[in-house]
């Protein structure tokens, strides 16, 4: 089974770090992290997985292709999902969301960095199962 700590423990050391969980394609929270934050992370994380899947499928009328990461950035904030869909054999078991929520003062580009690794490998690990 995968260990979602040791997977989302870079993530957490990330500047600005709030919380964040990992979804599978249902939209179902396999982890989730809100220590420091007063709010569901899961519920949260679950209207932003519908959010994406919509845009992804509005994507996909237009011509392209899936949607692979969406950010809402507030006043005071960044909201992410990043899709681990790297692989395109079309089971949807190995793909899986990764969620975060970071402050605005926080180091953004390197949560992106570790958010896309982490989902690829968390990914990786569940095709291996």
């Amino acid at each position: 089974m995968i260990d979602f700590e040791i997977s989302m423990k870079k993530l957490r050391t990330v500047s600005g770090y709030l919380g964040s969980a990992v979804l599978n394609f249902a939209g179902e929270t396999l982890y989730m992290d809100n220590e420091n934050t007063g709010v569901d992370i899961a519920y949260s994380a679950s209207i932003f997985n519908d959010a994406f899947r919509m845009m992804s499928e509005s994507s996909l009328d237009v011509g392209f292709s899936d949607a692979s990461f969406i950010e809402t950035k507030t006043m005071d904030g960044h909201v992410f999902l990043i899709n681990s869909a790297g692989d395109q054999s079309g089971d949807n078991f190995t793909k899986i969301n990764v969620f975060a929520i970071f402050r605005d003062d926080g180091n953004v580009a390197l949560a992106k960095m570790i958010m896309e690794k982490t989902s690829q490998a968390i990914s990786k690990e569940l095709r291996d199962l």
